[in-house]
């Protein structure tokens, strides 16, 4: 099969298990009794995950601890800043209530937790039971915060929704969940190696190609689940997936994998100097976006996407040894970051000022 029948058909197998995904899940979030929102930070973050559990556990196996460590922190850095830019250019994304005051602040813990543990250079099988132990406890606990809450929407909502169509029963949604999660793992490792391929024939370095299209390709599962959902008006799963797969992507892939490792995950003293600061930041990026009006505007999306341009950027410099870098370093501390950070405390003091008028009001 030629690279280019490759590409066009893994961005089919994308589009269609995307489509499938969203369908079987936010009916099936309809028929469990819970919100849209948590099948997004469960079964579809979870599901979208399994290419960065597999390459993460593989690697870990393998004794190659620092490659299942960068994978989970380069496709968090990319969730964040380039799956919720796209999704946000595609249309402004409603951030529920719930992501706030919870579920932002999760992710950010569970990064600094990430951070703490790595400072010691080493993640060991007790590190990674904890992680796996936190993760199993943080889904019962939304799994029944969300039942709890949701018996007077699913009453009101959800009964009309289960009330006619094919996919009414739980079984034919749980299929289409599943079938859909088949077709993105399927689709993302067609896509991937056709753009190796393309990669390769320009003459583009295996280094570059691992930090860039194979760090990418794992989370093209998130890409294509979040973009179809806020196409199809499911906002809270295109949010909820890239929440829900960062805190996975910490708590589970790491916590599995340092438990299937011969020995322990050894962090390389780049990633803490670099990236792991780096995943943090972003993190934390997401509170005063998401604090301003509950929405992600395509502006903010844009922010998001200008930082992650700059974040690549650096790392392609970095690999081949450019003696750009230094400059380029200086350009991101005193240019990118200033302004980043001066964009968003003027957008958090307008929505301030918003929401004290409309109280006064």
């Amino acid at each position: 099969m030629s690279s280019l029948l490759q590409f066009l058909l893994g961005l089919v197998l994308l589009v269609v298990g995307a489509e499938t995904l969203v369908r079987g899940a936010s009916k099936l979030a309809a028929a469990a009794g819970v919100s849209p929102l948590v099948v997004g930070l469960t079964i579809v973050a979870f599901g979208t995950s399994s290419p960065e559990l597999a390459v993460s556990v593989q690697s870990s196996w393998r004794g190659q601890g620092d490659l299942a460590l960068g994978n989970v922190v380069g496709s968090n850095i990319f969730n964040v800043l380039f799956i919720l830019g796209v999704s946000a250019l595609v249309t402004p994304l409603i951030v529920a209530r719930q992501v706030i005051p919870q579920e932002v602040p999760v992710m950010i813990l569970a990064s600094v937790l990430l951070f703490v543990i790595a400072m010691h250079g080493r993640i060991g099988r007790l590190d990674a039971a904890v992680l796996a132990a936190l993760l199993l406890a943080y889904t019962v606990f939304l799994v029944v915060q969300s039942r709890a809450h949701a018996r007077m929407a699913r009453d009101d909502e959800t009964g009309v929704q289960q009330a006619a169509g094919w996919d009414r029963h739980w079984t034919i949604q749980i299929a289409l969940v599943l079938g859909g999660l088949c077709l993105l793992v399927l689709g993302s490792d067609m896509l991937v190696n056709a753009a190796i391929d393309f990669a390769r024939a320009f003459g583009v370095s295996e280094l570059v190609i691992g930090l860039t299209v194979v760090a990418a390709g794992t989370s093209m599962p998130e890409v294509a689940t979040s973009v179809m959902a806020s196409l199809r008006g499911h906002r809270d799963i295109a949010v909820g997936n890239v929440i829900g797969s960062n805190v996975f992507n910490i708590l589970g892939v790491l916590g599995i994998s340092g438990l299937v490792a011969p020995g322990f995950l050894e962090v390389a003293p780049s990633a803490l100097a670099f990236d792991l600061p780096v995943m943090v930041a972003v993190a934390l990026l997401c509170l005063p976006i998401f604090f301003t009006g509950s929405v992600i505007t395509r502006g903010e999306g844009v922010l998001f996407l200008a930082c992650y341009v700059a974040y690549t950027v650096f790392l392609i410099l970095a690999a081949q040894e450019s003696p750009l870098l230094s400059i380029y370093r200086t350009l991101l501390i005193w240019v990118l970051m200033p302004v980043t950070f001066a964009v968003l405390l003027l957008v958090t003091i307008r929505a301030v000022r918003s929401s004290k008028g409309s109280g006064v009001a």
